[in-house]
């Protein structure tokens, strides 16, 4: 067990649909933003070309970050409480107790809709301890929020 990896988690990664989500999104201000170096580029030449360049490595470096942000992106549901981790260099393990949930919300962009993705959202009394889960399945989206629901007014109700 490292610190990232609690005992008893079974983790579930999200879909890796999630990426072409992702990177559709950032297509376009990084399609504009190319196009904004390239066009200058073309009309002085020279030197101006550092920019499309650098444009161009910007997005690669963006496109490698994206992939492993997802790969690294899982949840894990235990007797009581919900684990969230995320990251590869910068690690985090969330764990919101199923007796602090609030509400949880399921939403959807247009991209992620296209996709059969969903995002779900965990809100709990501090702000501090809010989770999301981002590229879930719609139909376990929805599965999970009712899991979620029915365990935190559990973890309630025997208090």
């Amino acid at each position: 067990m490292t610190w990232f990896e609690p005992e008893g988690a079974s983790w579930t990664y999200v879909d890796r649909k999630l990426i072409p989500a992702r990177l559709i999104t950032f297509a376009v201000p990084a399609l504009l933003m190319l196009a904004a170096t390239v066009v200058p580029a073309v009309i002085f030449g020279g030197a101006v070309w550092i920019a499309p360049a650098v444009v161009a490595v910007g997005v690669a470096w963006t496109t490698w970050v994206i992939v492993r942000q997802v790969g690294a992106h899982a949840w894990a549901e235990r007797d009581d409480d919900l684990l969230v981790k995320r990251g590869r260099m910068f690690r985090r393990v969330t764990v919101v107790p199923y007796g602090r949930m609030q509400f949880v919300e399921v939403e959807a962009g247009p991209v992620a809709r296209a996709l059969g993705l969903a995002r779900v959202q965990l809100h709990t009394a501090s702000p501090g301890t809010d989770a999301s889960i981002s590229g879930v399945p719609t139909q376990e989206a929805a599965r999970l929020r009712d899991r979620l629901t029915a365990r935190g007014e559990a973890t309630l109700a025997g208090l």
